[in-house]
């Protein structure tokens, strides 16, 4: 099960387009993606309103994964750069 653990690095936290480009990177890919915040709350992240719900601002952890196989490692680096720019 592939995973990213990352910090959200973006100085404005993550806002609407962010959230949408995810989504739609989720959405590309056959199985479910979720983010998981480090007090337990889990999304799917082809919502964006479920992510945009989670309020994440800099600083915060997050964990990505998905039950696909290692197929889905480029879908999840595209994601943490979007999360965490600076990388």
């Amino acid at each position: 099960m592939p995973i990213r653990q990352l910090v959200i690095s973006a100085t404005d936290g993550l806002h609407a387009r962010p959230v949408a480009d995810l989504a739609r990177l989720a959405r590309a890919h056959p199985d479910p993606v979720s983010l998981t915040t480090t007090s337990g709350v889990t999304v799917d992240v082809g919502s964006v309103l479920a992510v945009m719900d989670l309020a994440l601002s800099p600083g915060d952890a997050v964990r990505l994964e998905t039950s696909a196989s290692a197929a889905a490692e480029p879908v999840l680096d595209a994601m943490a750069a979007v999360l965490d720019p600076r990388g």
